[in-house]
């Protein structure tokens, strides 16, 4: 009997274990209509205003040199993509495969918090752009917005910049974040989110090279 009774404690222990591995991300219920959550800090932050890591479209690992020759899924530049490619003029050897937007596969918030999260669609950042206060500000020293919602919550995005080839530009005057859309008229680039302290713009295509944040999503269960 003795025996029985460890082993079912060990197994709640485990399974108490995992649930706490999946959920230890803090996030906001900002009382949107969409019912998205959205998480209080970027991948590899541990407060809202630290910028976190760097990530190039479609890849779930960050790194040191974000250029082409380092992107997963092109031959070394903007014209031989391996993935995500919708016209032959710059996919490698005419290759097209139509996908617009990233697989769970390819997505950094899945592959770093797990498959509760995501990365925000582009009608996730217009929902939050549209159905949200964004207000400049500072937090512990960092430049960004408090983005607040009707019900008094709130998020903060700081102005983590991007990573360009070896070296991190804008950061304090810029924020970009990316979604999980391609640009179709153009397969070199990805759309996000981008702001500085007088305008956020939706829709910004990036080349997909560019290391950029991750403010990660989830669904209200």
């Amino acid at each position: 009997m003795k025996t029985k009774f460890t082993i079912v404690l060990v197994l709640l222990v485990m399974s108490a274990g995992m649930a706490t591995a999946q959920n230890q991300h803090d996030y906001v219920d900002l009382g949107l209509p969409s019912g998205t959550l959205w998480a209080t800090c970027n991948v590899g932050a541990d407060n809202p205003e630290d910028y976190g890591d760097y990530f190039s479209w479609g890849e779930t690992a960050t790194k040191s040199d974000f250029d082409w020759s380092t992107y997963k899924y092109s031959n070394g530049n903007a014209n031989g993509f391996t993935k995500y490619c919708s016209k032959s003029d710059n996919g490698y050897n005419g290759f097209i495969d139509s996908r617009t937007s990233l697989e769970s596969s390819d997505d950094a918030a899945v592959a770093n918090w797990g498959s509760d999260w995501s990365i925000p669609t582009q009608q996730q950042f217009q929902e939050l752009k549209d159905k949200c206060t964004w207000t400049w500000t500072t937090l512990n020293g960092k430049n960004g917005y408090e983005v607040k919602s009707a019900n008094g919550k709130s998020i903060f995005l700081p102005t983590a910049g991007f990573r360009f080839k070896t070296h991190l530009d804008f950061a304090g005057t810029r924020g970009s974040y990316w979604s999980l859309s391609l640009d179709t008229s153009n397969p070199g680039r990805g759309c996000g989110l981008w702001f500085n302290s007088t305008k956020v713009l939706l829709n910004l295509w990036c080349p997909r090279e560019y290391g950029a944040s991750v403010r990660p999503v989830r669904s209200a269960k």
